[in-house]
């Protein structure tokens, strides 16, 4: 096993291991927030349970003593069977309350007080009540001119509106302590993706500095001496055993880097046909004293002059190419990773300056662009929107139909007060109808490959477009133009505050 290679699995098992690491880091971190959220959330329960029984005590006192005085006043019986379903329920509801109250270490009071309080005071509601039903009102009334049953009021509405403060102050601490640690789960899960795409980028650097390697390898088999095909045949072993390598594990990124391997591998073939014809050429000039057959001699001239330059150049531009679309894969996974940036957009304004953008290659092809845009107060991530449209004008541009002016046109409108729509036609040279949904693939390309590009534009629009939480298709016709249908929500914000994002 060459050192390279070497290099390339021990970078690889490093990466795979600190990615296991920073994965157990995150679902640990997650873990513990999650349960110390759970925890608050309990807290704030019981603190909750505690301040409703003691407001449903209070509320039964109050009820009683409003019987009473009900019935002082009116001598209406129907206030003594209120008062008696009061001190009824009054039993039910002390002991709810003691029950809540054992259950909360935070919230202190002294149950022994509160239940001498409460009977005493029922004790004197029953008196006067006795008393005005034995037509006994006047002494019923003294009895409530004196002031204990005031007094007794009084001390229970403090403990009792002590214990529904302090349960408020106590839910109100809990649900703060449950929105921190909210705050910093989102923090510790942001933080995760940002490592996760730092370790993605690590990994990528790691292939590209292996495929170096490889172009150096590539290199190294123009240096002619004695042991060349020797040398050719080791080169070209770990080569292709390098490449296969490289397919095996750039097929988990997507299948598509598999291609430019494929022409690295075929060339090196033609490198090492070429290489043979040089061989034969030394070997009869060293037989034959320097007399070569004109035959030989045009073998070899033809393979250094044509052959190992074709073949170099064709290796040369497979690795650009796989570089490329390594690049192209690491701006799809960054745009989709970034965080959303809900604001207020004018759509209209967003249009325009994309288009001026354009306007001098519109101006170019004698076309327009027209802009209808029906839509207010929408809220969305600004950024995204402009790469949308910006991508959608350019390929407008790029595929335009040279024989006739281009037109070119933009309407936005709503849809429901939940979403709208932006349309952006053209009148170019149209896609296929069995590459509608192709299009918007990575690295796929309709029609002839007469343009440059790598096939991403149109899947980027899609990544974006969908992780704002909307959808694009497209209605096309071949040699009349193309309509790219986008449906957005009108209020990104609450599309990510559904989502968790």
């Amino acid at each position: 096993m060459t050192t390279s290679k070497t290099s390339f699995i021990r970078s690889t098992v490093m990466a795979l291991i600190a990615g296991a690491l920073l994965l157990l880091a995150i679902i640990g971190s997650t873990l513990y927030l999650v349960y110390q959220t759970q925890r608050y959330a309990e807290g704030a329960t019981t603190s909750r349970r505690v301040r409703s029984t003691a407001a449903d005590l209070l509320l039964t006192v109050q009820k009683a003593e409003t019987s009473q005085r009900g019935y002082l006043l009116t001598t209406d019986t129907a206030f003594v069977e209120a008062f008696r379903q009061a001190s009824a329920d009054m039993i039910s509801k002390e002991l709810t309350f003691e029950d809540a109250i054992s259950n909360n270490p935070f919230i202190k009071v002294d149950l022994a007080q509160l239940q001498k309080l409460v009977t005493s005071k029922v004790a004197e509601l029953r008196q006067t009540l006795d008393l005005a039903e034995a037509g006994r009102r006047d002494e019923a009334m003294d009895v409530v001119r004196g002031g204990l049953g005031r007094t007794q009021m009084s001390e229970i509405e403090s403990v009792l509106q002590g214990v529904i403060d302090a349960g408020d102050a106590r839910i109100a601490d809990q649900v703060a302590s449950q929105v921190r640690m909210a705050g910093i789960l989102r923090v510790v899960t942001i933080c995760g993706a940002i490592a996760i795409a730092s370790l993605l980028v690590g990994v990528v650097l790691i292939i590209s500095r292996y495929v170096k390697e490889i172009q150096d390898a590539q290199a190294e088999l123009g240096e002619m001496n004695a042991s060349l095909e020797g040398r050719v045949h080791e080169r070209t072993e770990d080569l292709m055993q390098a490449n296969q390598e490289i397919q095996r594990y750039a097929y988990i990124v997507t299948h598509d880097l598999r291609a430019p391997l494929v022409n690295i591998m075929g060339f090196t073939a033609e490198l090492d046909g070429a290489l043979n014809a040089i061989h034969s050429y030394f070997r009869a000039e060293a037989s034959d004293q320097g007399n070569v057959s004109e035959d030989v001699r045009n073998q070899a001239r033809l393979a250094v002059e044509e052959d190992l330059p074709e073949a170099i150049g064709f290796i040369r531009s497979s690795t650009r190419k796989m570089d490329g679309l390594i690049n192209a894969i690491l701006k799809i996974s960054r745009d989709g990773r970034r965080p959303l940036q809900p604001e207020p957009v004018d759509l209209g304004a967003v249009v325009r300056t994309s288009g001026e953008a354009v306007q001098h290659q519109i101006d170019e092809a004698d076309g327009r662009l027209d802009v209808s845009v029906n839509v207010k107060d929408l809220v969305s991530d600004r950024f995204s929107i402009e790469q949308v449209i910006g991508n959608l004008f350019d390929n407008a541009v790029k595929y335009r139909e040279p024989t006739r002016p281009l037109e070119l046109s933009v309407k936005a409108f709503p849809i429901n007060r939940f979403k709208i729509g932006i349309d952006i036609s053209d009148n170019g040279r149209g896609i296929a109808p069995e590459d509608h949904e192709r299009v918007f693939e990575l690295f796929r390309r309709s029609g002839t490959q007469d343009k440059s590009g790598e096939g991403i534009g149109l899947a980027h629009v899609r990544s974006l477009v969908r992780n704002m939480g909307g959808d694009i298709k497209v209605k096309s016709e071949l040699g009349k133009g193309t309509t790219f249908m986008i449906r957005l929500p009108h209020d990104l914000s609450q599309f990510v505050r559904s989502t968790g994002q």
